[in-house]
């Protein structure tokens, strides 16, 4: 009896540790970036954007993103504020779906060496299992009531059902010029092969949703990556 009793003691120990160690695999330490898991490759997210360095793009580049008001959900992960949601994107003559987005403060990339206070990453996914990122900078203006919308269905730590809808529209710039490269995942497993579409034009949010936001993360960016010998292209609109 006194065995079986001191099986389970260690059986429960085990499962106590795989329980804490998916817990802080789930969170991200920002401050132990260099501890994270990371597959391979020397083309990785985020970079500086250097605008006198990008080259024109050739090709048309044209952007369609129509993106639903009706999300499915919305959830405090860990490591960011994601809602997921639907919709499609046309990419330079090729479609993907809109799966979820989600939101960095202060922003992952920079530009000319500048962070700006939050960035948001609309995620897309075509039929082949390709992935293509459309980020978005805010600054400081104007309420944005999109955003505002995001914040009040925030819980910290936990998932919600989204009654209302969220003017996705709104957090979006109205001109779609960008900087395009190749790159990766921001977080684990940091997978490349990742296309990165960056709005040059920021969109605005107030000073209050600025620290809004801050309560529940003020440093969830990744470090800037090595540009190595990889082209940002601009495409003008």
């Amino acid at each position: 009896m006194e065995a079986v009793l001191k099986n389970r003691v260690i059986v429960k120990r085990i499962k106590q540790k795989q329980k804490k160690e998916a817990k802080s695999e789930s969170h991200l330490n920002y401050d132990d970036q260099k501890g994270w898991a990371f597959e391979s490759g020397d083309s990785q997210s985020p970079i500086n954007i250097e605008p006198a360095k990008t080259e024109a793009m050739k090709d048309t580049g044209k952007l369609e993103l129509n993106y639903s008001d009706t999300v499915v959900d919305e959830v405090d992960n860990g490591h960011a504020v994601q809602v997921d949601d639907t919709g499609s994107a046309v990419i330079n003559g090729r479609s993907f779906e809109l799966t979820q987005f989600h939101f960095h403060a202060k922003s992952e990339h920079t530009v000319d060496g500048k962070h700006y206070p939050i960035e948001v990453h609309f995620v897309n996914q075509a039929q082949d299992g390709r992935l293509a990122v459309v980020g978005v900078f805010f600054k400081e203006g104007a309420e944005n009531p999109g955003f505002q919308t995001v914040l009040d269905n925030i819980k910290k730590g936990e998932k919600v059902e989204v009654s209302s809808k969220i003017d996705v529209a709104k957090m979006l710039p109205t001109n779609l010029s960008y900087y395009h490269y190749l790159g990766s995942l921001t977080t684990p497993p940091l997978s490349e092969n990742v296309e990165w579409y960056v709005m040059k034009n920021p969109v605005e949010v107030s000073k209050a949703q600025i620290e809004a936001f801050e309560k529940y993360y003020d440093a969830n960016n990744r470090d800037t990556q090595p540009l190595n010998d990889r082209k940002v292209l601009e495409h003008q609109e």
